[in-house]
């Protein structure tokens, strides 16, 4: 068969310096580079776009105004794509209503599957859902939570009735006295000894009528206190009364559904002994040999179809998730591989899948998953485009496309494209640093004392107790799900709220936040302006005063065509350079404003000789951004660009512990080098740096190691080695000490 190929020719957005090259179809290609080099300028503003622009070109104009608008990337032609599939690291939003099952598609077929062989028979498939009146349990609204009383704000249960065990607030002295009185109970005996009937009688028992009470009705304490305040409207309580029994109302789990936000009949109905609550708790891994013992002939058709889907999941390292996972809650790179699992479910051929950097938060051990999976996709007849860092992903190309030399206005070229052995023997920064690997340390630093994490039980952490060595750099490892980021992010964090986090959330992606004034460095310049030009500090602001009136400071002005796509052309008034021209005037050694703007960080190291602005520009030229100019929009920024800004702009602080969630990401090879330095310059200060991370090179270099596991989620959550990397080599037991 002839091969086939996706040309583009002249690509020049953002740092592409007028880049053609043919990619071959149905093949995998990666996309190598350090970060900034132009990689994601031309997989995703270039081709991406510009394939998703055509398609949505099929659609009428009408159907067009709802779409999302993307603009011509700035090329001579983009020839023979296929319709784009991207899977990014965006990370999956949606709230408690969106979950693992949802997005990925198996709660809808699971759903389906109680509805047809679930005993007793709930109804539909939609009696199975927490969003459907048929399914929601009718005490929460489908909630799952419920504005409630805490038992032990309504009875001392150590105490008899006779010696006082009704404390509820809010209630008077009479109705206190209804349950002593009622002839139910035995007074003088202990509620803790009341029997499962008893107590039940005297908490949840619905009114019934008793004519030797007031109002010739008994009804239980829980009944009574809900009906009182809880099922009004608290605002037409009595001041009074407010005080009294506001302190004690708290969220809690629903009473009637116990949090599970169905109702009792879904509830009631089984597989196997199973309810859908039961199942969609399960991990996935445990989950699968469930699905596979249901032999019903019937529902053979939905068996199969679960068992392909979460086959898939437990294939990319998934199996420690449950479907009742919300999706706001997974990782930046456990959001794309259920994104990829959602593709696998498809059945496309000759599409064009896009991924960025899909080896994010997978353990060495996993990578090999990854790969077969892209491997599968390319099989099916599909061409698969992937920008990566890791290795061993990058070992499986077809065709390999090295972008550089070097970041920003350095790179926008191909220094290499060819297969991997080439890439090798390509003498680029690429090729180079996969031959060369980094020693063990041989000498470690001393711990001044320790950070201890006591009795942690957060999500799987099986009530872990540890110490982090204090000023050492000291990293935690361990595979997805083992239980690293519950340790840190969440146990160490609350135990230790003064740290430093410098994590993966995103920036800001405002055009009008640039790396100066995320930084802070343009107030300063902005005093010093205003000050050798005796004038107002907010001149120079392109958000303030002096603005260009012509396009408000944003550079640019945009034309609305209606249904076709907007244009965006500088500003012919300032000429993109943002501020008016009573504002331009006014220099600093010669330089405007707008000049230092376009500065990049290692010019402005040179011109700007202000005590408050060095430091911050010392950081930046540290991490690596020395390309970056002090004007350039956050939007525009990559992914490892915003991590090491962030930490940039932390470096000046004198935090004595920092910790770091995989700040390998988005990293070339040779900038880990970069970053180890600054880690170590941070320890050889006097700080604690403790860092999440599955980047062998980091691993090697730290001082300590806290290794978690044994594997995911319910099979994970302790502590299985704690050591230096020499004594982890020693380790049979860890997955890590495997790959060191």
């Amino acid at each position: 068969m002839v091969q086939e190929y996706i040309e583009i020719r002249g690509a020049r957005e953002n740092n592409l310096k007028n880049v053609s090259l043919r990619l071959p179809r149905r093949k995998i290609t990666i996309f190598t580079g350090v970060s900034g080099s132009g990689k994601s300028s031309l997989v995703f503003d270039t081709i991406a776009n510009e394939a998703q622009r055509l398609l949505f070109e099929n659609f009428s104009m009408f159907v067009r105004n709802f779409l999302p608008r993307y603009p011509q990337p700035d090329a001579d032609a983009i020839e023979n794509l296929s319709m784009a599939v991207l899977v990014d690291q965006k990370r999956l939003g949606g709230g408690s209503q969106s979950t693992v099952g949802t997005v990925t598609d198996i709660a809808p077929v699971l759903r389906l599957l109680f509805s047809r062989i679930g005993q007793p028979y709930a109804g539909s498939a939609n009696a199975f859902s927490f969003n459907d009146p048929q399914g929601i349990c009718p005490e929460c609204n489908g909630i799952g939570r419920k504005i409630g009383i805490p038992l032990e704000a309504l009875i001392d249960a150590t105490k008899s009735l006779n010696s006082g065990a009704v404390i509820a607030p809010g209630l008077t002295n009479m109705e206190s006295d209804i349950y002593a009185r009622s002839g139910y109970f035995d007074n003088d005996k202990k509620i803790t000894d009341y029997t499962t009937e008893e107590l039940d009688l005297l908490l949840y028992s619905e009114p019934r009528r008793h004519t030797d009470l007031p109002y010739n009705t008994y009804e239980g304490l829980v009944y009574k206190f809900n009906r009182k305040f809880i099922a009004r409207d608290i605002q037409t309580l009595s001041p009074r009364v407010r005080q009294k029994v506001e302190p004690f109302l708290k969220l809690g789990p629903c009473p009637l559904c116990k949090g599970a936000r169905l109702n009792q009949a879904a509830l009631n109905c089984k597989i196997n002994g199973y309810n859908i609550i039961d199942m969609t708790t399960m991990e996935i891994d445990e989950l699968l040999e469930v699905v596979k013992s249901i032999t019903e002939p019937a529902a053979a058709p939905l068996v199969r179809t679960l068992t392909e889907r979460l086959q898939h999941l437990v294939e990319i390292g998934l199996e420690y998730l449950s479907l009742d996972r919300a999706t706001d809650t997974l990782s930046g790179g456990e959001s794309q591989r259920v994104k990829i699992v959602k593709q696998l479910n498809g059945s496309l051929v000759d599409a064009m899948y896009i991924f960025d950097e899909p080896s994010v938060g997978l353990h060495p051990r996993d990578v090999h998953r990854l790969n077969e999976l892209l491997e599968k996709l390319r099989d099916k007849g599909n061409t698969v485009i992937v920008v990566e860092h890791d290795p061993d992903v990058i070992k499986i190309a077809d065709y390999v496309v090295d972008m550089g030399p070097y970041a920003g206005s350095e790179g926008g070229q191909i220094v290499y494209e060819g297969d991997y052995s080439g890439l090798l023997q390509s003498d680029t920064l690429t090729g180079n640093h996969l031959l060369c690997q980094r020693p063990l340390k041989e000498s470690f630093r001393q711990a001044s004392g320790t950070l201890p994490i006591v009795h942690a039980t957060v999500h799987n952490l099986r009530d872990v107790c540890v110490n982090i060595p204090a000023s050492v750099l000291t990293v935690i490892t361990g595979v997805a799900g083992s239980g690293k980021s519950s340790l840190i992010n969440e146990a160490f964090l609350s135990q230790h709220p003064e740290a430093v986090v410098i994590d993966q959330a995103s920036l800001s992606t405002s055009s009008r936040s640039t790396a100066a004034t995320y930084t802070g460095i343009m107030d300063d310049v902005r005093k010093v302006f205003a000050t050798t030009n005796r004038v107002d500090a907010g001149l120079f602001s392109f958000n303030s005063k002096g603005a260009c009136p012509n396009c408000q400071g944003l550079g640019v002005t945009y034309t609305d065509l209606g249904f076709l796509e907007g244009v965006k052309l500088p500003c012919d008034v300032c000429g993109g350079q943002r501020f008016n021209d009573e504002v331009l005037a006014y220099t600093l050694n010669g330089k405007s404003i707008a000049d230092v703007l376009n500065m990049t960080v290692q010019q402005a190291l040179a011109f700007l000789q202000i005590k408050e602005v060095q430091p911050k520009l010392q950081a930046l030229s540290d991490v690596g951004l020395d390309y970056l100019t002090l004007g350039q929009p956050m939007s525009t920024l990559s992914g490892g660009e915003c991590q090491r800004i962030k930490l940039a702009s932390e470096l000046h602080k004198r935090g004595s512990i920092y910790v770091m969630d995989e700040p390998t990401t988005g990293l070339h090879l040779s900038d880990i080098g970069r970053l180890l330095t600054i880690m170590n310059r941070l320890v050889d200060g006097g700080n604690t740096v403790i860092v999440i991370e599955h980047h062998l090179d980091v691993i090697r270099n730290a001082d300590w190691i806290i290794d978690m596991g044994p594997e995911g989620g319910n099979k994970g959550g302790m502590v299985i080695f704690e050591g230096t990397p020499r004594e982890l080599l020693g380790a049979e037991h860890s997955l890590t000490s495997k790959y060191l």
